[in-house]
């Protein structure tokens, strides 16, 4: 049984690559972070590219002029306009900028200037890349840069034309004054003599500063264990480890191996992902003409004088060993950003989690009052719009609880006073609608704009104004009183209540007499909404439009474009995710542990068809124990209405996962927890996506490894594993967001179809979503 579930887990979710992300400040697209004032600029921002690095630190200081509540003016003899941390390529940038504006600036340069690039190994091939993108400022790389002597020549006659001159200094920290911005200096080291300086604004521009990454591992910290490569010619003759997996690392192995080194490249992976293709092809043409040893999924466990001990999947192995070179990069200088106060992808203070607990609490009072929950009792005293002398009034008289006698084959018609549902859909509706322009307004792609417009009109009619406002209002004036109109609205909409109550006028407090939420089933499939199919006797006009819906149209929308063709287009869910947390989307945890949970879906989906079973049951014997108590099951209450049973399908899927879990934690795990982990529907899709047609393509040749891709997934799918290898991206996790595909600084990503017998591109989308791409497109239209 458990190799059965592991082996279905293996084939849905467990054998697509499942990389983390790493913990990175959290930034607004100008570099802004929370700390008022603050810039982060560079590699920082998770691109990094030089034309990305310069163009943030230019416009970091464009922002800053720009900024109302900045006035250069005002700088008073010990306090700067601007202080600059950093002296790479970014920092320069940022300064050269801030003499163009007249600013009153220092850059301060812990080490040297361009030290980062000038550790590269000796004619290490540089890539300016994207090709089409020309950064806001003087540090343009317009010139032939394509090795690490061209661009350091290049970058030092620039900022020696500009006359920058930085201090040497180490910083510890920024604090915030009250008006002012402190840059201390590490203990027991000054700035220009003085333990801190003052600015208005502050640009860190530090990059990957932090320290090397380490392993603990006896011998690690001797002598032959070196962090960079300086001359690879060095190792002549020697036997070399070298230890990663990233483009340093494989960079490294190459070089030396060419130079005459005995290398031996170790990864902990099975398998290299991070690198750019063309190096991940060169170290495995290498390994397979015997001039380099690959170890994959290998760790050192001891380093000795003449001797390393790496841990292989076939057990330990002994190598002879010089020298070693430990690739595994930097840590990005947290520690900085934490004294700082600059908040950190992934992480969360004590008021942070004070507030997530605060929000879940307020999403479980909203779904308790919306579902006539626990606390009913207390709903019921207060005043919320439900009577003729609310400030609705002027809405009309139909919108209350207006009787129209029209002795019909199923008595009086009733309109009754506006639920909870209506007030709950139209905040809803409206939140979708005012986050929609934002986001529109933030993407600026074709896709984004089609692709939100959609959600919203999906939203705001059939899921709003059809249930709440025209199909009252066709019953108000009569339209169901006869002929077709009854049969209809008798089959898809029956009466909550008997004729008796109708002729007494009374009606439920929850809404309308006729079920008009049910119109939320034209686009809420099963089983995402069950609630048209799990009824006491079967109303058959659902149970087709639900077989149509579940088993046909959604299997083909999904076999040509995907599961996002629901999710990413239809589904409101999905509507509140895109638009709402839009802006949430790079907080969702990636990796193998979490990936597990993805499992909780299929796990709800089982549990709904042993109901769909169970309710089938009860139709065919109304008199057994399937039928007894099913709407316990279902809905937690009897057939008194009294509210019993809280583990049922009411209050653990829908509104606990659904709505209590699912909206509170937008702001701390982003806006599709719902989504990616316990939607049966999503579930379901799942499965059909292991047979579509839809892939995210790659143009290996342009990706970078920069991990931008992967990191603003909220399906946490981990895109740069396929990327790099230019594979075509299948996790059936993809909702066609678009994120990935937009984030890519180089252009990699577009959506397509695959031949599924052949593996190849057959087809891609026309509707541009990559604002790199448009680039692109523009200067080949103006070459030609």
């Amino acid at each position: 049984m458990l190799t059965s579930i592991q082996s279905y887990y293996h084939w849905l979710h467990g054998k697509w690559p499942a990389g983390l992300v790493e913990k990175l400040p959290v930034l607004q697209a100008t570099g802004r972070c929370n700390v008022p004032g603050v810039y982060v600029v560079g590699d920082l921002t998770g691109v990094p590219l030089l034309k990305f690095s310069s163009d943030t630190g230019a416009k970091s200081i464009k922002d800053i002029c720009s900024d109302p509540d900045f006035d250069k003016r005002s700088a008073s003899d010990d306090v700067y306009d601007v202080v600059i941390i950093g002296g790479g390529v970014s920092g320069y940038a940022a300064a050269i900028e801030a003499k163009t504006q007249g600013l009153r600036f220092l850059l301060i340069e812990a080490n040297s200037e361009f030290s980062t690039i000038e550790n590269f190994p000796t004619a290490k091939p540089i890539f300016t890349y994207p090709t089409a993108h020309t950064p806001e400022s003087d540090l343009d790389f317009k010139e032939d840069v394509d090795t690490r002597e061209k661009l350091l020549s290049y970058l030092q006659e620039k900022i020696a034309k500009a006359d920058i001159q930085p201090v040497f200094a180490s910083v510890s920290h920024i604090k915030r004054q009250s008006k002012t911005l402190d840059i201390v200096a590490d203990e027991n080291k000054t700035i220009l003599g003085q333990a801190k300086v003052r600015a208005h604004r502050v640009v860190v521009a530090i990059g990957r500063s932090g320290k090397y990454r380490q392993l603990d591992v006896p011998g690690f910290h001797s002598d032959k264990v070196s962090n960079r490569l300086h001359d690879p010619a060095y190792y002549k003759d020697k036997n070399l480890l070298v230890l990663g997996g990233g483009d340093s690392a494989v960079e490294t192995a190459i070089a030396c191996t060419e130079a005459g080194a005995n290398v031996t490249l170790s990864y902990r992976k099975a398998e290299l992902n991070r690198p750019k293709h063309e190096n991940i092809e060169k170290v495995h043409a290498l390994a397979e003409s015997g001039k380099l040893s690959l170890e994959l999924g290998s760790t050192p466990t001891k380093i000795e004088d003449k001797s390393v001990t790496l841990k292989t999947p076939n057990g330990e192995k002994n190598i002879a060993n010089d020298n070693v070179l430990s690739m595994l990069g930097r840590e990005a200088p947290l520690d900085f950003f934490r004294r700082s106060g600059i908040q950190i992808n992934g992480e969360t203070k004590f008021s942070g989690w004070v507030a997530l607990a605060l929000f879940v609490v307020f999403a479980a009072l909203v779904y308790d009052w919306k579902g006539y929950g626990f606390l009913n009792a207390v709903w019921n005293t207060t005043a919320f719009p439900n009577s003729a002398t609310s400030w609705v009034a002027s809405l009309g008289d139909w919108w209350f609880n207006q009787v129209e006698d029209r002795s019909t084959l199923v008595g009086t018609i009733a309109v009754s006073m506006k639920s909870r549902s209506f007030y709950y859909t139209l905040i809803y509706t409206l939140s979708i609608c005012i986050f929609a322009w934002l986001r529109i307004k933030r993407r600026k792609t074709p896709y984004v704009t089609l692709q939100t417009c959609t959600l919203v009109l999906v939203q705001a009619i059939p899921l709003f104004i059809l249930p709440e406002v025209i199909l009252p209002w066709l019953g108000y004036i009569g339209a169901y009183d006869s002929g077709f109109g009854l049969a209809f609205a008798n089959e898809l909409f029956p009466s909550y209540i008997s004729v008796a109550d109708l002729n007494n006028q009374v009606w439920p407090d929850w809404g309308h007499p006729r079920a008009y939420w049910r119109a939320y089933g034209f686009i809420l499939a099963w089983p995402l909404n069950v609630y048209n199919i799990f009824t006491e006797a079967p109303i058959w006009g659902w149970v087709i439009i639900s077989i149509v819906q579940t088993f046909v149209i959604i299997p083909l929308l999904i076999y040509k474009w995907g599961k996002g063709a629901y999710c990413g287009w239809i589904c409101s869910c999905g509507a509140l995710a895109e638009t709402v947390g839009d802006t949430q989307r790079h907080k969702m945890p990636h990796g193998p542990r979490i990936n597990k949970l993805n499992m909780i879906g299929q796990v709800i989906l089982f549990a709904a068809f042993v109901m769909l079973a169970v309710r089938i049951g009860g139709w065919i014997w109304p008199d057994s124990w399937m039928n007894t108590n099913f709407q316990l099951l279902l809905s937690g209450t009897n057939t008194d209405n009294a509210l019993v049973n809280p583990i049922s399908w009411k209050w653990t899927v829908d509104i606990l996962f659904g709505g209590i879990l699912g909206v509170g934690l937008y702001f701390k795990y982003s806006g599709r927890v719902w989504c990616r982990f316990a939607c049966p529907l999503a579930a379901l899709m799942h499965i059909y996506s292991r047979f579509s047609k839809f892939r995210i393509f790659a143009d290996k040749s342009k990706c970078i490894s920069c991990n931008a891709c992967t990191s603003v997934c909220h399906q946490g799918i981990d895109v740069m594993s396929f990327a790099n290898k230019g594979k075509p991206m299948e996790d059936p996790q993809c909702v066609r967001c678009s994120a990935c595909v937009q984030t890519c600084p180089t252009g990699v990503l577009q959506f397509g179809e695959i031949n599924r017998k052949t593996g190849e591109a057959i087809k891609f989308d026309r509707l541009p979503a990559s604002q790199t791409q448009m680039a692109e497109l523009i200067q080949v239209k103006n070459v030609s």
